[in-house]
Protein backbone atom coordinates (compact mmCIF):
# COMPACT_ATOMS: atom_id res chain seq x y z
CA UNK A 1 0.00 0.00 0.00
CA UNK A 2 3.07 2.52 1.17
CA UNK A 3 4.23 1.91 -2.67
CA UNK A 4 1.18 2.31 -4.26
CA UNK A 5 0.27 5.74 -2.69
CA UNK A 6 4.13 7.03 -3.10
CA UNK A 7 3.69 5.86 -6.87
CA UNK A 8 0.53 7.83 -6.84
CA UNK A 9 1.77 10.74 -5.06
CA UNK A 10 4.93 10.97 -7.33
CA UNK A 11 2.77 10.99 -10.42
CA UNK A 12 0.26 13.43 -9.22
CA UNK A 13 3.57 15.56 -8.22
CA UNK A 14 4.62 15.20 -11.96
CA UNK A 15 1.71 16.50 -13.47
CA UNK A 16 1.86 19.46 -11.44
CA UNK A 17 5.18 20.18 -12.61
CA UNK A 18 4.16 19.68 -16.17
CA UNK A 19 1.24 21.97 -16.05
CA UNK A 20 3.34 24.86 -14.13
CA UNK A 21 6.34 24.38 -16.53
CA UNK A 22 3.26 25.11 -19.20
CA UNK A 23 1.53 27.92 -17.34
CA UNK A 24 4.97 29.33 -17.81
CA UNK A 25 5.93 28.72 -21.18
CA UNK A 26 2.63 30.22 -22.08
CA UNK A 27 1.80 33.04 -19.45
CA UNK A 28 5.29 34.13 -18.65
CA UNK A 29 5.52 35.83 -21.80
CA UNK A 30 2.86 37.40 -21.90
CA UNK A 31 3.08 39.07 -18.29
CA UNK A 32 6.48 40.78 -19.14
CA UNK A 33 4.27 42.29 -22.58
CA UNK A 34 1.82 43.19 -19.72
CA UNK A 35 4.70 44.51 -17.43
CA UNK A 36 6.63 46.49 -20.51
CA UNK A 37 2.82 47.83 -21.60
CA UNK A 38 2.44 49.83 -18.67
CA UNK A 39 6.52 50.51 -17.60
CA UNK A 40 7.74 54.38 -17.86
CA UNK A 41 10.95 53.46 -16.63
CA UNK A 42 12.67 49.81 -16.04
CA UNK A 43 16.68 48.86 -15.97
CA UNK A 44 18.60 46.39 -15.11
CA UNK A 45 18.82 44.80 -12.96
CA UNK A 46 15.56 45.49 -11.38
CA UNK A 47 13.30 42.29 -12.03
CA UNK A 48 10.18 44.76 -12.03
CA UNK A 49 9.76 48.58 -14.11
CA UNK A 50 10.34 51.37 -11.64
CA UNK A 51 7.74 53.43 -12.86
CA UNK A 52 4.52 52.47 -14.05
CA UNK A 53 1.84 54.41 -16.27
CA UNK A 54 0.06 55.38 -19.50
CA UNK A 55 1.98 57.73 -21.33
CA UNK A 56 2.75 55.04 -23.97
CA UNK A 57 -0.48 54.18 -24.32
CA UNK A 58 -1.53 57.75 -24.55
CA UNK A 59 1.54 58.09 -27.52
CA UNK A 60 -0.42 55.11 -29.31
CA UNK A 61 -3.81 56.27 -29.01
CA UNK A 62 -2.70 59.94 -29.75
CA UNK A 63 -4.99 61.36 -32.69
CA UNK A 64 -2.22 62.27 -34.99
CA UNK A 65 -0.02 59.03 -33.88
CA UNK A 66 1.24 56.33 -36.09
CA UNK A 67 -0.05 53.62 -34.07
CA UNK A 68 -3.40 54.68 -34.73
CA UNK A 69 -2.75 55.12 -38.37
CA UNK A 70 -1.49 51.45 -38.50
CA UNK A 71 -4.14 49.78 -36.61
CA UNK A 72 -7.00 51.57 -39.05
CA UNK A 73 -4.80 50.21 -41.79
CA UNK A 74 -4.03 46.78 -40.60
CA UNK A 75 -8.18 46.11 -40.24
CA UNK A 76 -8.77 47.85 -43.72
CA UNK A 77 -6.22 45.29 -45.65
CA UNK A 78 -7.53 42.32 -42.94
CA UNK A 79 -10.99 43.31 -44.79
CA UNK A 80 -10.28 44.15 -48.01
CA UNK A 81 -8.35 40.55 -47.87
CA UNK A 82 -11.23 38.67 -46.42
CA UNK A 83 -13.12 39.98 -49.66
CA UNK A 84 -11.15 39.13 -52.15
CA UNK A 85 -10.09 36.12 -50.81
CA UNK A 86 -13.80 34.66 -50.51
CA UNK A 87 -14.55 35.64 -53.69
CA UNK A 88 -12.28 32.75 -54.83
CA UNK A 89 -12.78 30.57 -52.03
CA UNK A 90 -16.33 30.21 -52.11
CA UNK A 91 -16.64 29.05 -55.66
CA UNK A 92 -13.66 26.96 -55.17
CA UNK A 93 -14.76 25.41 -51.85
CA UNK A 94 -18.68 24.45 -53.89
CA UNK A 95 -16.56 23.24 -56.70
CA UNK A 96 -14.38 20.65 -54.68
CA UNK A 97 -17.17 19.73 -52.60
CA UNK A 98 -20.11 19.51 -55.21
CA UNK A 99 -18.39 18.53 -58.33
CA UNK A 100 -17.21 15.24 -59.36
CA UNK A 101 -13.40 16.35 -60.16
CA UNK A 102 -10.71 14.69 -61.56
CA UNK A 103 -7.82 14.57 -59.10
CA UNK A 104 -9.39 16.50 -56.54
CA UNK A 105 -7.20 15.32 -53.71
CA UNK A 106 -4.35 16.84 -55.65
CA UNK A 107 -5.86 19.93 -56.09
CA UNK A 108 -6.32 20.60 -52.58
CA UNK A 109 -3.07 19.62 -51.97
CA UNK A 110 -1.90 22.21 -53.93
CA UNK A 111 -4.07 24.59 -52.06
CA UNK A 112 -1.46 23.83 -49.65
CA UNK A 113 2.05 24.05 -51.39
CA UNK A 114 2.41 28.07 -50.23
CA UNK A 115 2.66 26.43 -46.40
CA UNK A 116 5.35 23.88 -47.59
CA UNK A 117 7.63 26.37 -48.52
CA UNK A 118 9.61 28.62 -47.00
CA UNK A 119 8.07 31.69 -46.86
CA UNK A 120 11.07 34.36 -47.36
CA UNK A 121 11.96 33.51 -50.96
CA UNK A 122 8.50 33.67 -52.10
CA UNK A 123 7.71 36.89 -50.74
CA UNK A 124 11.75 37.91 -52.67
CA UNK A 125 10.54 36.78 -55.73
CA UNK A 126 6.90 38.49 -54.99
CA UNK A 127 8.38 41.51 -54.54
CA UNK A 128 10.90 41.72 -57.82
CA UNK A 129 7.52 40.85 -59.90
CA UNK A 130 5.29 43.47 -57.73
CA UNK A 131 7.74 45.84 -58.51
CA UNK A 132 7.78 45.54 -62.13
CA UNK A 133 3.95 45.68 -62.09
CA UNK A 134 3.92 48.83 -59.75
CA UNK A 135 2.34 47.20 -57.21
CA UNK A 136 5.37 47.49 -54.69
CA UNK A 137 4.54 49.68 -51.43
CA UNK A 138 0.29 50.06 -52.77
CA UNK A 139 -2.66 48.45 -50.35
CA UNK A 140 -3.65 46.66 -53.38
CA UNK A 141 0.10 44.52 -53.38
CA UNK A 142 -0.65 43.81 -50.01
CA UNK A 143 -3.83 42.77 -50.29
CA UNK A 144 -3.01 40.68 -53.06
CA UNK A 145 -0.51 38.57 -51.02
CA UNK A 146 -2.41 38.61 -48.03
CA UNK A 147 -5.10 36.67 -50.02
CA UNK A 148 -2.66 34.08 -51.64
CA UNK A 149 -1.47 33.51 -48.51
CA UNK A 150 -4.79 33.17 -46.66
CA UNK A 151 -6.34 31.28 -49.19
CA UNK A 152 -4.85 27.71 -48.42
CA UNK A 153 -7.18 27.86 -45.34
CA UNK A 154 -10.08 29.56 -46.82
CA UNK A 155 -10.54 26.75 -49.69
CA UNK A 156 -10.07 24.30 -47.22
CA UNK A 157 -13.14 24.96 -44.86
CA UNK A 158 -15.23 26.25 -47.53
CA UNK A 159 -14.89 22.92 -48.88
CA UNK A 160 -15.47 21.18 -45.94
CA UNK A 161 -18.45 23.55 -45.33
CA UNK A 162 -20.09 22.69 -48.64
CA UNK A 163 -19.87 18.74 -48.09
CA UNK A 164 -21.56 19.12 -44.78
CA UNK A 165 -24.15 20.33 -46.05
CA UNK A 166 -26.85 17.29 -47.06
CA UNK A 167 -27.14 17.18 -50.79
CA UNK A 168 -30.36 15.65 -50.49
CA UNK A 169 -31.59 19.25 -49.68
CA UNK A 170 -30.17 20.98 -53.00
CA UNK A 171 -32.25 18.47 -54.63
CA UNK A 172 -35.16 18.96 -53.05
CA UNK A 173 -34.75 22.67 -53.58
CA UNK A 174 -33.92 21.48 -57.71
CA UNK A 175 -37.59 19.48 -57.54
CA UNK A 176 -39.74 22.20 -56.39
CA UNK A 177 -38.35 24.77 -58.94
CA UNK A 178 -35.62 26.48 -57.82
CA UNK A 179 -32.79 27.52 -60.12
CA UNK A 180 -28.95 26.76 -59.30
CA UNK A 181 -28.30 29.87 -58.14
CA UNK A 182 -31.31 30.04 -55.76
CA UNK A 183 -30.71 26.97 -54.76
CA UNK A 184 -26.93 27.97 -53.35
CA UNK A 185 -28.38 31.22 -52.25
CA UNK A 186 -31.04 29.86 -50.05
CA UNK A 187 -30.20 26.64 -49.11
CA UNK A 188 -26.58 25.31 -49.62
CA UNK A 189 -25.11 29.16 -48.45
CA UNK A 190 -27.47 30.00 -45.28
CA UNK A 191 -26.55 26.45 -44.11
CA UNK A 192 -23.17 26.35 -44.84
CA UNK A 193 -22.62 29.81 -43.44
CA UNK A 194 -21.06 28.60 -40.24
CA UNK A 195 -18.39 27.56 -41.64
CA UNK A 196 -17.84 30.10 -43.99
CA UNK A 197 -17.53 32.68 -41.02
CA UNK A 198 -14.90 30.80 -39.38
CA UNK A 199 -13.42 30.41 -42.74
CA UNK A 200 -13.09 34.40 -42.68
CA UNK A 201 -12.23 34.62 -39.25
CA UNK A 202 -9.12 32.69 -39.96
CA UNK A 203 -7.80 34.96 -42.95
CA UNK A 204 -8.64 38.00 -41.13
CA UNK A 205 -6.37 37.12 -38.44
CA UNK A 206 -3.40 35.76 -40.58
CA UNK A 207 -4.04 39.07 -42.47
CA UNK A 208 -4.15 40.95 -39.34
CA UNK A 209 -0.65 39.15 -37.97
CA UNK A 210 1.34 38.93 -41.25
CA UNK A 211 4.47 40.72 -41.15
CA UNK A 212 6.73 39.14 -44.10
CA UNK A 213 4.50 39.50 -46.93
CA UNK A 214 4.23 43.33 -45.69
CA UNK A 215 7.71 43.72 -45.43
CA UNK A 216 8.74 42.82 -48.70
CA UNK A 217 5.92 44.08 -50.39
CA UNK A 218 4.32 47.05 -48.54
CA UNK A 219 7.78 48.95 -47.10
CA UNK A 220 7.96 51.41 -47.04
CA UNK A 221 4.50 53.30 -48.30
CA UNK A 222 2.06 50.89 -45.90
CA UNK A 223 2.55 50.23 -42.25
CA UNK A 224 0.23 47.71 -40.22
CA UNK A 225 0.34 47.26 -37.01
CA UNK A 226 2.99 44.44 -37.20
CA UNK A 227 5.60 46.59 -38.97
CA UNK A 228 5.54 49.12 -36.39
CA UNK A 229 5.97 46.61 -34.16
CA UNK A 230 9.20 45.31 -35.36
CA UNK A 231 10.07 48.41 -35.68
CA UNK A 232 9.82 50.17 -32.40
CA UNK A 233 11.14 46.76 -31.03
CA UNK A 234 14.53 47.34 -33.57
CA UNK A 235 14.24 50.73 -32.11
CA UNK A 236 14.48 49.41 -28.85
CA UNK A 237 11.09 51.22 -27.73
CA UNK A 238 10.00 47.96 -26.05
CA UNK A 239 6.54 49.33 -24.53
CA UNK A 240 5.46 50.79 -28.08
CA UNK A 241 5.77 47.34 -29.38
CA UNK A 242 4.28 45.24 -26.46
CA UNK A 243 1.00 47.63 -26.56
CA UNK A 244 0.91 47.31 -29.90
CA UNK A 245 1.52 43.05 -29.45
CA UNK A 246 -1.51 43.58 -26.87
CA UNK A 247 -3.39 45.34 -29.28
CA UNK A 248 -3.26 42.58 -32.45
CA UNK A 249 -3.45 40.02 -29.52
CA UNK A 250 -6.88 41.55 -27.92
CA UNK A 251 -8.84 40.56 -31.35
CA UNK A 252 -6.82 37.06 -32.01
CA UNK A 253 -8.59 35.41 -28.84
CA UNK A 254 -11.79 37.13 -29.29
CA UNK A 255 -12.15 36.02 -32.69
CA UNK A 256 -10.95 31.83 -32.21
CA UNK A 257 -13.58 32.18 -29.43
CA UNK A 258 -15.59 32.39 -32.27
CA UNK A 259 -14.32 30.20 -34.38
CA UNK A 260 -14.58 27.45 -31.66
CA UNK A 261 -18.27 28.59 -32.20
CA UNK A 262 -19.10 28.65 -35.58
CA UNK A 263 -16.28 25.62 -36.94
CA UNK A 264 -18.69 23.03 -35.95
CA UNK A 265 -18.00 19.28 -35.64
CA UNK A 266 -19.34 18.06 -38.40
CA UNK A 267 -17.22 20.58 -41.09
CA UNK A 268 -14.04 19.79 -39.33
CA UNK A 269 -15.06 15.90 -40.29
CA UNK A 270 -15.14 17.19 -43.96
CA UNK A 271 -11.69 18.87 -44.10
CA UNK A 272 -9.66 17.59 -46.38
CA UNK A 273 -12.30 14.67 -47.74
Amino acid sequence: MTSIGGFRWGETLARVVVIALLAFAIFGPLANLVLWAFAERWYFPHKFPQEIGFTYWARVFAPRGSALASLWTSVGIACLTVLVTLAVAIPAGYALARLKLPARTLILLVFLLPQAVPNLPVYVNIARVFYELRLNGTVTGVVLVHAAHGLVLAVWIASAAFAAVDGQLEEAARNLGAGALRCFAAVTRPLAAAGLIASAIFVFLESLDEFTGTYFVGVPDVTTMPLLMFNASMGGNYQIASITALLLLVPSIAFMLLVERFLKADVLAMIGR
